[in-house]
């Protein structure tokens, strides 16, 4: 049967990509842009096949009517894509409150937003599924990406508690876990801390320096990212993480190794605090 994808922020990257493949497999894309001309030129382009709706995640109190008007006019949601997310490069020290909340409000707000207005739905249906689109940072933090770390690190940990919460009522929650693919994420999309502090040229410094160094020669394909998120959504038993991308297993593998070391070098200290 053909299902209904409401994907957000499909203008580009991996959000277009995933777009275009649903499209090709035979359902339904309900897509969510920023610009108005966007949402006229995908809806001449893909008439019958997909259909798009303006949306900023900036202003979460739009996306509980936007979803309620989706419904209406197209009767269900059958998989929804967290896709839309901003990336932010500087230390710690160096980012505003003004420019953490920023990145919050549309990487986690506007995710958990989202979420919480289909949910009504999908648990009237007793079906339905739920893809959020994370990062390896989103396990892994770097040092110059601890504000995005942050956020991402949030999505997960509501998103795992949400798998369980609703497994009994036949939805299914996955989280994908891109490494660095070749989209616009590294490149003009990447915001920054407005201040810039010396001390951190060796490691934030570094760190800006080679992400801004890989625009457009990340190892990871957006095609190949979308196909698997498509076959992830054919699973009868999804997992709850799917990492992608090379460097995502090396990463990814480098966080689980320090937490397990920890573990074991604290395992003493740990059994010895209880009554």
């Amino acid at each position: 049967m053909k299902r209904n994808w409401l994907i957000t922020g499909i203008s580009s990257g991996l959000g277009a990509a995933l777009a275009k493949a649903v499209m090709a497999d035979g359902d339904f894309v309900i897509g969510t842009f920023r610009q108005q001309d966007q949402v006229d030129a995908f809806n001449a382009q893909h008439l019958g096949k997909g259909k798009g709706y303006m949306l900023d995640l900036n202003h979460v109190d739009s996306i509980e009517p936007m979803v309620h008007k989706v419904l209406a006019e197209n009767g269900k949601i059958d998989v929804l894509v967290n896709n839309a997310g901003v990336g932010f490069i500087g230390a710690i020290e160096e980012a505003s409150l003004h420019e953490v909340r920023d990145v919050f409000e549309v990487n986690v707000f506007g995710a958990l937003s989202m979420t919480q207005a289909v949910l009504p739905q999908m648990r009237k249906e007793g079906a339905g599924q739920i893809i959020q689109i994370s990062s390896h940072g989103g396990l892994k933090a770097f040092a110059g990406f601890g504000i995005y770390n942050a956020s991402k690190f949030a999505l997960e940990g509501f998103s795992e508690a949400l798998a369980q919460e609703v497994a009994p009522l036949g939805i299914k929650v996955s989280i994908v876990e891109p490494g660095p693919f070749r989209t616009n994420f590294a490149g003009s999309s990447l915001g920054e801390a407005d201040k810039v502090i010396d001390d951190y040229n060796d490691t934030v410094g570094a760190f800006r320096a080679k992400l801004k160094g890989v625009h457009e020669k990340q190892e990871g394909d957006p095609a190949k990212a979308a196909q698997a998120i498509i076959d992830l959504s054919k699973s009868d038993s999804p997992s709850l993480r799917l990492p992608l991308g090379k460097t995502a297993l090396i990463t990814i593998g480098m966080k689980l190794d320090s937490v397990k070391a920890d573990l074991e070098k604290n395992r003493a200290i740990a059994e010895n605090t209880v009554f």
